[in-house]
């Protein structure tokens, strides 16, 4: 059977700070969580991942100049591909689900529950991965993006070193120059600007109840 049945995308984005923009696909949109150092390949260091609003499918394709007030600045596509979740069957051993109808149920059910396996099948990620949620501070949701220690662990892997598009292979610099590119639909603006608070509660909705 075919491995990586969901699709998932890192976005490179210099809006009023550099982050990178980690999305999953489950249940038919993009959770997100915005990861200021970037992920990692390092099974050594846990990332702070702060979630965001979930985006449309079509939005993960998006790479170019945002314009307006809300995130303004050059996406990069830094990383796309597919992934399966996996579920824990002993201490340090996990399986990976690679039936879709299953994938989803289990994305689905790890979400709500604050704690993500899967594997990545991506061009600059791959290999098992962690989104766990955290105690947080100040009020403030809060998760860690997690490296497993497998063959593609390496230390010291920095995601700023690789400032290269996935798709166009361009710089953030060199698409941040691309002015005649237009941005994703209003729609999808609207969505990034408006979609945080619905997030919040929506996620802590399903998340409560199930």
């Amino acid at each position: 059977m075919k491995k990586g049945q969901l699709a998932f995308v890192v976005q490179k984005h210099k809006a009023t700070s550099l982050h990178y923009d980690f999305r999953l696909e489950i249940g038919g949109v993009m959770p997100s969580w915005s990861v200021p150092k970037g992920p990692t390949l390092d099974s050594g260091v846990r990332r702070l991942a702060m979630p965001t609003s979930d985006h449309l499918m079509e939005y993960r394709h998006f790479e170019g100049v945002l314009k307006g007030e809300y995130g303004a600045g050059p996406v990069m596509i830094w990383d796309e591909g597919t992934y399966d979740p996996e579920v824990e069957v002993s201490k340090g051993v996990r399986r990976e689900v690679v039936e879709r109808k299953e994938a989803e149920l289990v994305a689905k059910k790890s979400l709500e529950e604050g704690n993500l396996k899967f594997r990545l099948y991506g061009k600059k990620l791959k290999g098992s991965f962690a989104l766990v949620r955290t105690a947080g501070w100040g009020g403030k949701e809060s998760w860690l993006l997690i490296k497993h220690r497998d063959e593609y662990s390496q230390p010291g892997y920095d995601a700023n070193d690789y400032d290269y598009s996935a798709v166009s292979k361009k710089t953030l610099a060199q698409i941040a120059g691309q002015e005649e590119l237009v941005g994703p639909s209003r729609g999808l603006e609207a969505e990034e600007k408006e979609g945080v608070a619905d997030y919040r509660r929506r996620a802590h909705g399903h998340r409560a109840g199930g």
